[in-house]
């Protein structure tokens, strides 16, 4: 039965991109699963709008590359990641990167942001998240 789920949401499709340079994404980029392998890019993200949502995977080698998520200079980033006894509260600052630091990296570290709409502190919010993100 466990199969048969698994071949279904494969037959459901899920928009992938491998991110190989810097890029800033915009609404029509909403939904996809970004691959990051590559160090020392950014990704900005547009200004926030209800209901947008992004993914980001690091498909780097262990300790090889940093992923910079970068909001508009109006809005930020808020939520928790935690990761076994590692908490990081993320204040919403604005115009603060969220980071994928390289030193603790490993591959399949992930972090998906939903928008809320509301430009400030809680324009993007963490919907969930494995490995140790920071905020810039």
């Amino acid at each position: 039965m466990a199969t048969t789920r698994i071949f279904r949401q494969l037959d459901a499709g899920v928009d992938v991109e491998t991110i190989t340079a810097s890029k800033s994404l915009d609404v029509n980029d909403s939904g996809k699963t970004f691959f990051v392998g590559t160090d020392a890019l950014v990704v900005t993200l547009p200004s926030t709008v209800l209901g947008l949502r992004y993914k980001f995977v690091n498909t780097g080698a262990d300790g090889a590359a940093i992923i910079t998520i970068s909001p508009a200079a109006a809005d930020g980033i808020n939520g928790t990641i935690t990761l076994a006894a590692t908490v990081v509260e993320l204040s919403g600052t604005v115009n603060k990167d969220l980071i994928n630091t390289k030193a603790t990296a490993t591959t399949g570290n992930a972090v998906t942001l939903l928008g809320t709409g509301i430009a400030g502190t809680k324009a993007w919010v963490v919907e969930n998240s494995t490995g140790i993100w920071a905020s810039e």
